[in-house]
């Protein structure tokens, strides 16, 4: 969440920022934040001298109780256990201010990066870069929902016998293509400096505020209301979540952490091509990776992160593009993400495979995840993550782009992984 020392110094900053999400709600919940702020303060304040009157009386009490004045002590005596209700009600009354602070301020999204463009939604996004010749596929070809039927390695409708729609069954090479794309991520992770971490697949309600999944997609998280536990939507939570509450030194930094997990998400989006078969799914396979920087390193971090997704890719000989989100298409948290983008020869059009954004200190602050510098001064870290990669796109456009009339044959990086060259 932003914080309120930045809302007021940089108040103008802020709001410009916020515009480009086209926020429209923006300057009057920044002006309800200092408002809130300024009565939290003259609450402490209020506090803080009746606390200075009451140990002033209590020091006079001990004088008097020395000086055998029992009897002057007993009378002001009551001055103190007065001060203390009038104390406990402003403490009772700032916890309350802060608590509603806070929660105005979950409602508030990231200030974007100068660098993020204006804009209302994906078509608004920049194209950073392209790599890789589009692939001209046989009269013939199929989108992958097709092939995976004829080749029987993927089955939605044992799927949807067992659990529901969005839940697939890999099976047989499909299934062999799914363990070998996750090690080889992995591997590929550690080879780069991450350090591999198995985090539990459900966390609890303060993780998933801490992060900025909840309150903002509390509606798309699978619920385990009796234990109040939430399904991960991605890595990203409980990974981050493991430098909740810590302070680290200034040589601990970088932080790279690398996990697969997989993840669930209860929307599905609309009926359609765009969303048939892989490209959008309930549960799913994906690698994350998350840094924890320097402030003064985070962005050179963002930059090293999406030179390795599009190594992954580069590897999986997979056409791709960057984008650079516009305001209005970026995550709730994010103060900048770039999109990796996968061509699909047989849909026609460009899958999402990977997110890689920089949270400044907007997750840290809720994490209260800081360090020491070289001065002993506490401060905030900044926090990124990106996926690295998701699956189920990527196998989609395997599928697709590789696609022959013989069979599905495997990017050369995946045989030793895969025990096989074709499907």
């Amino acid at each position: 969440m932003l914080l309120v020392n930045t809302v007021r110094d940089q108040f103008d900053r802020v709001l410009e920022g916020l515009q480009k999400r086209n926020f429209v709600e923006a300057e009057g919940l920044l002006n309800q934040v200092i408002d809130l702020d300024d009565k939290r303060k003259t609450t402490q304040t209020q506090r803080d001298q009746l606390q200075a009157e009451a140990n002033s009386i209590s020091k006079e009490i001990g004088q008097l109780m020395r000086e055998g004045k029992k009897e002057e002590a007993e009378k002001i005596k009551n001055k103190t256990a007065e001060l203390k209700l009038e104390i406990k009600s402003l403490d009772e009354a700032n916890a309350s201010a802060e608590e509603e602070l806070k929660a105005l301020l979950y409602t508030i999204p990231n200030v974007p990066h100068i660098s993020v463009p204006f804009g209302k939604s994906a078509e608004d996004n920049e194209t950073v870069l392209e790599y890789g010749a589009i692939p001209t596929l046989f009269e013939g070809n199929l989108p992958h929902w097709e092939l995976i039927k004829k080749y029987d390695i993927i089955d939605f409708d044992l799927g949807v016998k067992i659990t529901g729609a969005g839940f697939p069954v890999y099976k047989g090479k499909g299934a062999r293509l799914q363990r070998a794309l996750i090690n080889f991520f992995l591997d590929e992770a550690l080879k780069a400096g991450f350090v591999e971490v198995q985090p539990p697949i459900l966390v609890n309600e303060e993780s998933g505020y801490a992060t900025g999944q909840l309150p903002d997609k509390e509606g798309q998280m699978y619920h385990a209301t009796a234990d109040n536990l939430y399904l991960i939507p991605t890595a990203e939570v409980p990974i981050t979540n493991l430098y909740r509450d810590v302070i680290l030194t200034e040589e601990e930094l970088p932080i790279k952490n690398v996990g697969y997990t997989p993840c669930f998400r209860r929307e599905a989006g609309s009926w359609g091509a765009h969303v048939r078969g892989l490209n959008r799914l309930h549960q799913f396979d994906k690698v994350e990776i998350v840094q924890i920087t320097h402030p003064e390193h985070s962005y050179q971090a963002l930059e090293e992160m999406s030179t390795y997704v599009q190594g992954l890719l580069k590897k999986l000989e997979l056409p791709y593009r960057v984008l650079r989100l516009c305001g209005g298409d970026m995550g709730f948290t994010s103060s900048l993400t770039y999109d990796m983008e996968v061509f699909s020869a047989a849909q026609g059009r460009w899958l999402e495979v990977s997110s890689v954004s920089n949270f400044e200190t907007y997750q840290s602050n809720r994490l209260k995840l800081r360090f020491k510098d070289s001065e002993k001064k506490t401060q905030l870290a900044h926090s990124l993550n990106g996926s690295a990669l998701a699956l189920p796109r990527i196998v989609a456009a395997l599928l697709e782009n590789n696609q022959t009339p013989d069979g599905i044959m495997m990017p050369k990086v995946l045989h030793p992984y895969l025990g096989f060259e074709k499907i």
